[in-house]
């Protein structure tokens, strides 16, 4: 298996270049960058992959979609899934059903058997349209569940939404009343790309190891704004301005992650700049403020999109994101790089030009990272050229915490013809992966072929030895 490798020295020059020129760096960052260096290596003995499940048949339903009318619109298919996995290998999915129009949830186990005989219904506000959720499951007596998404809310503004969350106490039997934290006419969970073009689901949420939980939206008008509660989901700060003002372009795509240690890392995108880069800051006192200066991730003459970042527990900061080296949406790539503590991070590399072969595209990743020092990044496979459904789902692992990675494989059964092709219809920020402690893998995908079905289909794996 040949493995890609992110180039060692530039970590040394990295520590370097940070301690002149960056002030959020610190002793202790130099000296895990070291022991990063020197700890990684090659990965020698037997060629690891991923071994994987049978798929598990969430959702079925048509696959109708008339004109938007708004939240008189008939749809009719099922999308917009996410998952949770907990240590003990329990998967919580979320997504939608758009002729119910509302969001549902349910719980599997590890022999793939639903925990309770129907989907819990989350949202229920079946006048509304309920999209691109986010969930979070939180191990323990009683188990607890996050669910955060974007609802159709039209209120007085030029776009409608607003950010809805509910948790449940009981293992997602029920849920509590959906808090509205955005209560805005500025459209929020919506990434703007132009005045005419923009992304659903411009939205994320994490969970921090104090046990708070961080949330973070963009709205079409440009804001980038961020909320936390400290007392488990009862109730959230009011939201904090971090970016997008009327000078600066507008905000998409944000992704959080929270360190062992507490800060928070946050990573974003921008729109209306034809070689827009990632944007970065972070939090060292628990979300109450964010460093104003933002820092730019890996500067480069293409369109920088859609990052995923993910913090562990030596004080790396890694972070996979789209790159269209020719504009926005266009000959998209999956790029990943990494840093220690958020400082100067490395010149990336493309970990999916794999598959550069059969699919002209790849893009928008889901990122996550085990407790064994694995890195995983999923995308989307697009077969045609400019910006088209994806069909297919691609996927690649580090087994030395980001230095190599192993040649990139189609994720069995998502390039299926005969199921269409992938959701989101709504936008394509969207979160299919999940990765427990133990690097058990879950992953969702939705499938829409017209006049027929749509399908919801969760699919587990984990990395092992090859026989």
């Amino acid at each position: 298996m040949r493995r890609q490798s992110l180039i060692l020295c530039q970590s040394i020059l990295a520590a370097g270049s940070v301690l002149k020129g960056f002030r959020f760096f610190s002793r202790r960052a130099l000296l895990l960058t070291f022991a990063m260096i020197f700890m990684a290596g090659p990965a020698w003995g037997a060629t690891k992959v991923i071994q994987w499940d049978d798929p598990v048949e969430v959702a079925e339903g048509e696959a109708f979609r008339g004109p938007w009318q708004m939240n008189e619109s008939d749809w009719r298919f099922v999308d917009d899934p996410s998952v949770a996995l907990t240590e003990d290998r329990q998967a919580g999915v979320v997504w939608v059903d758009q002729a119910r129009q509302d969001l549902f949830f349910q719980v599997y186990g590890p022999d793939g058997e639903p925990r309770f005989d129907e989907p819990v219904n989350v949202s229920r506000s079946p006048e509304v349209f309920s999209w691109l959720p986010r969930v979070i499951m939180s191990g323990g007596e009683p188990e607890t569940v996050f669910i955060l998404w974007q609802e159709i809310i039209f209120s007085g503004g030029s776009h409608g939404g607003d950010i809805l969350f509910a948790r449940s106490q009981d293992g997602g039997r029920t849920f509590s009343e959906p808090l509205n934290l955005s209560n805005t006419i500025a459209g929020a969970g919506k990434g703007r790309l132009s005045r005419d073009i923009w992304f659903n689901g411009s939205l994320d949420m994490a969970l921090g190891p104090e046990g708070n939980i961080y949330v973070v939206w963009t709205e079409y008008e440009g804001a980038l704004r961020f909320s936390h509660s400290t007392d488990q989901g009862q109730s959230f700060s009011e939201s904090l301005l971090i970016a997008g003002g009327r000078s600066e372009p507008p905000a998409r795509g944000p992704s959080l992650a929270v360190s062992p240690e507490g800060e928070i890392h946050l990573a974003w995108s921008v729109g209306e700049e034809g070689a827009a880069d990632i944007r970065y800051t972070r939090s060292t006192d628990h979300g109450r403020s964010f460093f104003a200066e933002h820092r730019f991730i890996v500067p480069s003459t293409g369109f920088s999109d859609a990052p995923k970042i993910a913090a562990d527990e030596r004080g790396i900061v890694h972070i996979a994101y789209t790159e269209g080296p020719f504009g926005p949406l266009q000959g998209l790539q999956v790029h990943y790089s990494q840093s220690v503590n958020g400082g100067l991070f490395p010149e990336a590399i493309e970990i999916s030009q794999d598959h550069a072969e059969s699919f002209a595209g790849a893009g928008f990743p889901s990122l996550e990272l085990d407790g064994q020092g694995n890195v995983y990044v999923l995308w989307e496979l697009f077969p045609e050229k400019g910006f088209t459904h994806p069909s297919g789902l691609g996927i690649t692992f580090s087994d030395d915490n980001g230095q190599t990675f192993a040649d990139p494989i189609i994720v069995p059964g998502t390039d299926d013809p005969g199921l269409g092709f992938n959701g989101s219809q709504q936008g394509m920020f969207m979160n299919k992966l999940a990765v427990n402690r133990n690097g058990d893998l879950a992953i969702v995908n939705s499938t829409f072929k017209a006049g027929e079905s749509s399908r919801i289909r969760l699919i587990r794996g984990r990395i092992a030895a090859e026989e």
